[in-house]
C-alpha cells in the first residue's frame, strides 16, 4: 500500500489527522480488494475455503495435524503428485513438507525385493511419524513395503601426519682398458600419509 505524504505546507495537525484517516481507509479497501485473491492460495485462505481446496486436491487432514502443515500439504498437492513414484521425487516431497533430507535404497542385498529402506535420523522419525505414514500412503509406490532405518551421526576427529624416506644407491667400476666404465645411481623417494580416526 502506498504511504500518503502531504506537502510541507499542508503538514498541520488537522490535515495530518485527515491524512491518517484516509490512509486507514485505503488500506482497508485494499484488503477488501485482495481478499478474493487470497482465498485462492491455500497458505492464506480461510479455513472453510481451505477445506474446499483440499477436497478438490484429494487431501484429507489426519488426526492431530497442525494447520500450518495441512496448508502446506494442500498447497504442494499438485507438485507432490507429480513427484510421486520416483526415488528423487519422494526425497523432494519430504523436503517440501519439512521433514528434511532423507535417503532411500531399494533392492538391497539381504532384503526382500519389494522393500524400500528409508534412512533418516532419530529426530526426523520422532517428530513426524504420522506425516511419514501419510506421505507413504499417498505418494509411495504400489506393492512396496517401506522400512525405516535410523542413522545416528557420530562426531569424529581425524589427525593426519606425513613421513617420507629417500634412499639412493651408487655403483662404481674400476677403469679397465678393455671394459667400458659405467656408473649407475638410483634414487627412490616415498611419501606416505597416515590418518587416525578417533571417535568421540
Amino acid at each position: 500500500m502506498i504511504k500518503l505524504q502531504l506537502p510541507h505546507w499542508l503538514s498541520g495537525e488537522e490535515l495530518t489527522k485527515l491524512k491518517n484517516s484516509a490512509q486507514t481507509w485505503f488500506e482497508r479497501v485494499a484488503s477488501w480488494t485482495a481478499w478474493p485473491l487470497q482465498q485462492l492460495d491455500p497458505l492464506t485462505c480461510s479455513p472453510g475455503i481451505l477445506e474446499l481446496i483440499a477436497w478438490q486436491r484429494d487431501i484429507t487432514r489426519y488426526a492431530g495435524e497442525p494447520m500450518g502443515l495441512y496448508r502446506k500439504r494442500v498447497s504442494f498437492a499438485y507438485i507432490n503428485a507429480k513427484d510421486a513414484g520416483s526415488t528423487a521425487g519422494f526425497i523432494r516431497i519430504c523436503e517440501r513438507l519439512g521433514i528434511g533430507h532423507i535417503t532411500t535404497q531399494e533392492r538391497q542385498e539381504g532384503w526382500d525385493w519389494d522393500i524400500i529402506n528409508i534412512y533418516l535420523d532419530d529426530n526426523q522419525l520422532a517428530d513426524n511419524p504420522d506425516l511419514l505414514r501419510e506421505i507413504i500412503r499417498m505418494y509411495g509406490r504400489t506393492c512396496r513395503r517401506y522400512n525405516f532405518i535410523l542413522e545416528t551421526p557420530v562426531l569424529a576427529y581425524m589427525r593426519c601426519g606425513e613421513f617420507s624416506h629417500t634412499a639412493s644407491t651408487a655403483v662404481a667400476s674400476m677403469p679397465n682398458p678393455g671394459i667400458r666404465s659405467q656408473a649407475h645411481e638410483v634414487g627412490i623417494s616415498t611419501s606416505t600419509a597416515v590418518a587416525s580416526l578417533i571417535k568421540s
